[in-house]
């Protein structure tokens, strides 16, 4: 059997070349590029589209939150301003685009004006449409959802019910109380009192209300919960 015995010094420079083949072609190679890390929200104070740090105000879809901060961020390579709004019953957090402000209906609290409104709406007779429950319902929702506390109230007044009536059914009860809970949140908030304060400002003005009449008659409203629909009087 034949042995090599040619020195190692011969190899070496073999093993070198090689070397600096890899080298240079991983020098030619082109290079993957990273994505550019983005960039931190920066907070801005100050006062955008009449709207401040601090201020509590109503977004339609969530009722009051109030803006904790400004911040600029970038998306895209362009500078994006936003309201950071927090809904601290909800524990929820919500970014709106300043330009989208007035598309979402976010707005200011309600004016002495307006809550004089909503004191007289509560007081007034209820208006229930004789229609299927199935569209009242659906008319209670954009109401509720429409950021206009007046409508809100009109949900309250109209599903509110007193001792002398009969009880609420399961889907009545629930949007009675998220109408409720909006105008309660935003009555706590202009009058600078507790929740169940406001509760209460809220039941006894619903209490001044004409009454709908006796049980009999109030049953018959609550035959408007069924499915079948009946033709309003001609105008």
């Amino acid at each position: 059997m034949s042995v090599d015995n040619s020195p190692l010094s011969e190899i070496a420079p073999a093993s070198e070349a090689i070397h600096q083949d890899l080298t240079a072609a991983n020098r030619m190679a082109p290079r993957a590029k990273l994505a550019p890390a983005p960039k931190a929200a920066a907070k801005t104070g100050g006062l955008r589209l009449g709207f401040k740090t601090g201020e509590f105000i109503v977004y339609p879809a969530h009722g009051v939150g109030q803006v904790i901060a400004i911040e600029e961020q970038t998306v895209a390579g362009f500078k994006l301003e936003l309201f950071v709004i927090s809904f601290i019953k909800d524990k929820m957090i919500l970014k709106v685009p300043t330009p989208k402000v007035a598309s979402v209906g976010m707005r200011k609290l309600a004016e002495p004006d307006v809550v004089k409104r909503c004191m007289d709406t509560l007081a007034g007779r209820a208006r229930v449409k004789r229609t299927m429950w199935s569209r009242r319902a659906q008319e209670y929702e954009s109401k509720i959802n429409s950021g206009d506390v007046v409508s809100v109230c009109e949900v309250v007044r109209d599903l509110y019910r007193s001792d002398t009536q009969p009880e609420q059914s399961y889907s009545e009860r629930q949007l009675y109380e998220a109408a409720l809970d909006r105008v309660m949140r935003e009555f706590a908030v202009v009058h600078k009192v507790t929740e169940t304060e406001a509760i209460k400002l809220i039941e006894v003005q619903l209490q001044k209300g004409p009454k709908r009449g006796s049980k009999t008659d109030a049953a018959n409203e609550a035959d408007l919960n069924t499915d079948v629909e009946e033709e309003e009087e001609a105008a």
